[in-house]
């Protein structure tokens, strides 16, 4: 991007390499941030979002519509072969975030691209859970800060929190939306009506239990493995890990295991035969949500620790190995190799979200909020008390993805988002990547100035066609348009010669954390 539309550079990170934050275009920060006026505990840090920089085409305000397009205007030539939906979720409030509240908060916006036969027609709806049923009902805001119980309205107590505005999985002809401090909020794969405000796979799950925003679906069995910390109640350290029949929603086991200390794991690995979890120091903050803050706050003093046990164990076999302060908050693959287990994930060396609260009260550390793809390995005999790790790529890719059949198997290829790293000063998501695991290369697809990537996802040809045989799909924000949005499609294997299709809308998508492919096969008949 030129110096006229190049986006501040602590506007960017402090959006851009967050969990989330990375799939929303760079201009979307500002609406996120607090009000002035608000007290010292509120106010965002000094020199981090601002209105989007110079030619950004203004904030990303909020949709509260949910738009229906059909037989969208395409460019070039749509894959026959392309048949499914892409499907997506983001924070998108019905009332304005008060003072002090971050962009994880909202209610979640679902959207597809449903694509068959040439032809791709476009809807949002809202997932319609508890919070949100309440809140339409009273007509304001009843839960003002994210994740603080504290600052919940009395009249919805004992109600589900979930927003559901942070990833998606299909299941039994729904689509599932996602956010890890609660139950699922059901909705219909085709209508994306709300057909279950409290989804608990027939019962199997408690209302209560928390449901991790990043499920693996078992590459083997199609299974669903999933996990829930805070598990036993607001500050728990114990996380609950099972396991759901992919064809019965009938629990197959479950474990519960305790954790060093109680912090954000958004996301795990998962193998065919082990389960790990890397804990990072973004804190519970109850002193900070008594006065009126958020759930979280960063502990720049605390250890991280990776620990694995045996998949569909009683837990008692966890090992944990310690590390230095860092973040990880996205796994893009793991595999073991009979001698070590291997997870791929990014790793920041601080505070992952500067618009986050630091323990201490010291400032963001915007460089520390920079986030790289990272290899750590353990030993399988649980030997040493030490996890190694090693750099991967030297891109900035906070959301990294893979072909989602590969979830729980060895894989070779990734996909991000990225701002180009040929460019010291690029800042906003602007190139699409294609690596090699194999041999450490990748390769870019360069955006034209003025857009902004969200994250991608990866479509297989056909249910059976090899690993990274297919297309790679993501959303571009027009940035001097208003945020325009475009939907672009490109060949996965060539990703370098640029979109093969583009489908255009005439309007700026709703947010996007999170989204994922369902092929056609996979459609209700």
């Amino acid at each position: 991007m030129n110096d006229n539309n190049e986006l501040d550079r602590r506007s960017f990170i402090s959006a851009a390499l967050s969990l989330g934050a990375a799939a929303l275009p760079a201009g979307a920060v500002a609406a996120a941030q607090p009000a002035s006026g608000s007290s010292d505990l509120a106010k965002p840090p000094a020199g981090g979002p601002g209105s989007g920089g110079p030619g950004s085409g203004g904030q990303f305000s909020l949709m509260r519509a949910e738009v229906t397009i059909n037989d969208c205007e395409i460019e070039g030539t749509l894959p026959q072969d392309l048949d499914g939906g892409f499907f997506a979720t983001g924070p998108d409030p019905q009332y304005q975030r008060l003072p002090g509240n971050i962009m994880f908060d909202g209610e979640g916006h679902v959207r597809v691209f449903r694509i068959k036969n040439g032809r791709v027609d476009y809807r949002t709806r809202y997932a319609r859970g508890e919070r949100y049923l309440a809140q339409d009902k009273a007509g304001r805001s009843l839960y003002p800060m994210y994740r603080n119980p504290y600052m919940d309205d009395p009249s919805v107590r004992g109600k589900s929190r979930a927003t559901g505005n942070t990833h998606i999985i299909n299941h039994k002809n729904m689509i599932l939306a996602l956010k890890e401090d609660a139950a699922p909020i059901a909705l219909d794969i085709n209508t994306l009506e709300t057909v279950d405000p409290i989804y608990t796979f027939g019962g199997q799950l408690p209302a209560s239990q928390p449901f991790t925003a990043h499920p693996k679906v078992c590459s083997m069995t199609g299974n669903i493995v999933g996990f829930g910390y805070e598990a036993e109640g607001f500050g728990s350290d114990v996380v609950s890990v099972f396991e759901i029949d992919k064809r019965s929603s009938k629990k197959l086991w479950e474990t519960k295991i305790k954790v060093p200390y109680v912090g954000m794991i958004h996301d795990f690995g998962v193998t065919e035969r082990y389960v790990m979890f890397f804990v990072v120091p973004m804190t519970i903050d109850v002193e900070q949500m008594k006065r009126g803050g958020i759930h979280w706050s960063w502990d720049r003093t605390g250890k991280t620790w990776f620990g694995f046990f045996r998949r569909g164990g009683d837990g008692k076999d966890l090992k944990w190995f310690e590390g230095p302060t860092r973040s990880g908050t996205h796994t893009m693959g793991v595999f073991d190799d009979g001698k070590k287990l291997y997870f791929d994930t990014e790793i920041t060396a601080g505070n992952p979200f500067p618009f986050m609260p630091n323990k201490d009260g010291s400032p963001p550390d915007f460089k520390g909020a920079e986030s790289y793809l990272h290899r750590i390995s353990v030993p399988l005999n649980g030997k040493g008390t030490r996890y190694d790790i090693e750099k991967l790529y030297p891109l900035s890719a906070p959301l990294p993805r893979q072909d989602d059949r590969y979830n729980t198997v060895a894989y070779r290829y990734g996909y991000a988002a990225c701002p180009n790293p040929e460019q010291p000063r690029a800042t906003a998501n602007s190139c699409y990547a294609r690596m090699d695991l194999s041999n450490r290369s990748y390769k870019l697809w360069h955006a034209a100035p003025g857009i902004s990537l969200a994250e991608p996802v990866f479509a297989p040809k056909s249910a059976s066609s090899g690993e990274g045989v297919g297309y790679l799909m993501g959303v571009a924000y027009h940035l001097n348009e208003r945020l325009r949005c475009d939907l672009v499609i490109l060949d996965a294997e060539h990703v370098e010669d640029g979109p093969i299709a583009t489908v255009k809308l005439p309007v700026q998508c709703s947010p996007q954390v999170h989204g994922l492919w369902v092929r056609g096969d996979l459609y209700p008949s």
